[in-house]
């Protein structure tokens, strides 16, 4: 199924570029079901409540690709989840 090409035809969270199944998954289960919400989320907040009881957290990936998601939703291009690897170890580091 192709990607949406900007916000507006993102109709389900798996039309978000960077966004598959499992992806999805992980935002239903903090709560965020449509792509509108993606707009809205704190992509570092919701990374950091996907910790699971152990306090582990996800991949470092994942968080590339909730930046990259809600930066796309807020009208930006389609861009590879790697493309926010520098802004993910910025945000990690404080």
């Amino acid at each position: 199924m192709p990607k949406a090409l900007n916000a507006q035809q993102a109709r389900v969270l798996t039309d978000i570029p960077n966004i598959g199944k499992s992806m999805a998954q992980d935002l239903r289960g903090l709560g965020i079901q449509t792509p509108a919400q993606v707009r809205t989320m704190d992509p570092l907040a919701s990374y950091e409540q996907l910790r699971g009881p152990m306090g582990e957290r996800h991949d470092p990936c994942v968080l590339d690709a909730f930046l990259a998601a809600h930066e796309f939703m807020n009208g930006g291009p389609a861009r590879p989840w790697w493309d926010f690897t520098a802004r993910r170890k910025a945000l990690l580091a404080r």
